[in-house]
């Protein structure tokens, strides 16, 4: 078992205490927050270790679990790989790409192993059907959710579509060519709603929406590809896999078979893949775990986390613009 510690013990860092003291794979050792009267509350509550300073926690782990805000990431980064400890940091990375870069590279000098924390990727649904997907040429994600103070400190971008940037880069494989965007402060200093288009060098156009300030949550992606269409809620965690294929010449009675205008036809056929009930932030933890002891590159790097960042200043930076 490895030793675990969480830097930051709030909403989401409770979360990771809680799973990090069940899972199988790790000890937990305790956790650091800033807010004394908080880290008293949470021990006396849950029976967690509270450490006395960032040092001294990341001294007793061998991997140690970022949760502070976006604002704390680069610093605490620096720290616990400086230490010679592998880091999960929460998305977005850091606040800059310059400083996604430094992290990116100072864990490769210290020979540690990293990993951000797109909880997404772990979708059940998802992780269901992320291998059917091939060369999608169009995108078309919308990830809308309830107004929440918690996380406004940045833009829905970072807050939110963050998660469909990393989804989609890791199933297309082309450099972004181009993005374009438009953002709208409703409630917030910065952007509560947005939309953004990335193109690729290969012909892929994505089309993201993302908003906070909904009346209802939906978290859902499409993604068009040769012959299929492919369909991902991550809220309902419910998938659909839809393909045409050349039609058989006698096709049987309940075939859907459709004919374009140069009279080729094609037969419809619907999947629904197996999808297999998990928690996803566990399963990312322990496919850290697994990442570590094999020596390998974690599921969603400290380079793809980058990247991911990348875009989404990219999309930030469009909004200047307008």
């Amino acid at each position: 078992m490895l030793k675990a510690g969480v830097l930051g013990a709030g909403h989401l860092g409770k979360i990771h205490l809680k799973l990090l003291q069940q899972s199988t794979k790790y000890e937990l050792v305790g956790f650091y927050d800033a807010n004394k009267e908080a880290s008293e509350q949470i021990e006396t509550e849950f029976g967690y270790k509270s450490f006395p300073s960032m040092e001294s926690l990341i001294d007793a782990s061998d991997m140690v679990v970022v949760v502070t805000p976006t604002s704390a990431h680069f610093e605490c980064a620096e720290k616990v790989i400086n230490a010679g400890k592998h880091l999960f940091i929460e998305k977005p990375i850091t606040q800059t790409v310059a400083q996604a870069e430094q992290i990116r590279d100072l864990a490769k000098e210290k020979k540690v192993r990293g990993q951000v924390g797109q909880v997404e990727r772990f979708n059940p649904a998802f992780q269901a059907i992320k291998d059917k997907i091939h060369n999608p040429m169009f995108i078309e994600t919308h990830r809308l959710a309830e107004f929440n103070p918690r996380g406004t400190d940045v833009s829905v971008v970072l807050d939110l579509m963050i998660h469909d940037i990393d989804a989609i880069l890791s199933v297309v494989k082309s450099p972004v060519k181009a993005v374009s965007a438009s953002g709208v402060s409703v409630i917030s200093e910065t952007p509560d709603i947005a939309n953004a288009r990335i193109e690729f060098e290969n012909g892929c156009v994505a089309n993201l929406t993302a908003s906070r300030i909904s009346l209802k949550k939906m978290r859902k992606a499409r993604f068009f590809q040769r012959d299929a269409y492919i369909s991902v809620d991550f809220l309902e965690k419910k998938c659909e896999v839809v393909k045409m294929k050349d039609a058989p010449k006698e096709p049987d009675d309940f075939a859907m078979v459709l004919t374009n205008a140069e009279g080729i036809k094609k037969q419809i056929y619907f999947e629904n893949p197996k999808i297999e009930a998990n928690n996803a932030i566990l399963d990312e933890l322990e496919s850290f775990y697994e990442a570590i002891q094999a020596d390998r590159t974690p599921e969603v790097s400290l380079r793809q986390g980058t990247e991911a960042l990348r875009v989404a200043m990219l999309i930030i930076e469009n909004f200047k613009k307008i």
